[in-house]
């Protein structure tokens, strides 16, 4: 099924890309919309998530360099029933994490410097479970290209802007159509981004925090990187707000965002989930232990025999 989303996200970004190349350039510039759009989408296929750790100065760690943040990564994913991803730290203070790569034997997960020194090995248990539930669930290739097509979309929508505003309302959109393009196909790919990452949020920290064994290891995370994302700024985040919905929280900055369009749900209902499920699993374990039989045991006689014992004879 996420394959079929793929397909649809895909083709939806290269409509994007074809009306504004049609706004800039009418029916060629349409054309050489659609050529640049396939050529995006195939290397964002391939490279996205490349370049999304190299957007964020990620570098590789192995059980020599972080053993501790490495065996976590390696004992999450075997329950999960993945192969062991790549790992990777970025030297951020901001706590957060995201996951990426185009299928699960392709897939990494990067962490922030931030996140490993401000949680507990539970909580940073229960974001690592979230993220190696969006590689489970194949939502990374997903995610991964709406992030590089988005910004992709932003960047031509500004070049519209510097190309446009010098054209006539008979050959091009002229500075007023330049400007409603340079603001509507961004939000228009934003649009695309909140209603694919609001979903997969929530499926995410569900089967996260089964795979972690604790809803609430989880829970506790999410609200101390709330707390942290408004307070430490995330630098490179901001300079690529194409790529907000990778993370577990939202890293920009921004404040008074209306929640219709921010590209995470909110942090108190993810937690109201993680309490539900939390009870649910609750439930069922009392369920299962009363539904155990009591160990039954020989009853003896006076003299400590069992009575279930079989008669012996006078030699034994």
């Amino acid at each position: 099924m996420n394959y079929v989303k793929t397909a649809i996200l895909l083709a939806g970004m290269a409509a994007l890309f074809m009306g504004v190349g049609y706004l800039i350039g009418g029916a060629g510039g349409a054309t050489l919309a659609l050529l640049i759009a396939t050529a995006t989408n195939l290397f964002a296929y391939w490279n996205s998530d490349r370049m999304v750790l190299s957007m964020y100065g990620a570098h590789e760690v192995d059980a020599r360099t972080a053993p501790d943040l490495v065996n976590l990564v390696a004992t999450l994913a075997g329950r999960a029933g993945l192969p062991m991803p790549r790992v990777f730290l970025m030297d951020n203070p901001q706590p957060n994490a995201f996951a990426t790569g185009r299928n699960p034997e392709n897939a990494a997960v990067a962490v922030t410097t931030g996140l490993v020194r401000s949680l507990s090995r539970e909580e940073l248990s229960g974001v690592i479970a979230h993220e190696l539930a969006h590689v489970k669930n194949h939502d990374t290739l997903l995610m991964t290209i709406t992030a590089t097509i988005a910004g992709a979309i932003s960047m031509v929508a500004q070049f519209g802007m510097f190309f446009g505003g010098n054209r006539d309302n008979n050959n091009g959109p002229g500075i007023i159509g330049s400007i409603a393009m340079m603001i509507l196909a961004p939000l228009g790919a934003m649009l695309v981004q909140t209603a694919i990452s609001r979903t997969r949020e929530y499926a995410a920290d569900n089967l996260g925090a089964r795979i972690a064994g604790e809803p609430m290891w989880l829970a506790s995370a999410l609200l101390k990187i709330e707390n942290a994302a408004h307070q430490v700024p995330n630098y490179e985040a901001e300079r690529n707000p194409a790529t907000a919905h990778l993370f577990i929280i939202n890293p920009l900055s921004g404040h008074g965002v209306d929640n219709l369009f921010s590209t995470h749900p909110s942090t108190e209902n993810r937690v109201a989930e993680l309490q539900r499920l939390a009870a649910e699993l609750g439930s069922r374990r009392a369920a299962a232990a009363r539904a155990q039989p009591e160990p039954s045991y020989p009853r003896r006689g006076p003299w400590g025999a069992s009575r279930n014992r079989a008669t012996r004879g006078p030699w034994g």
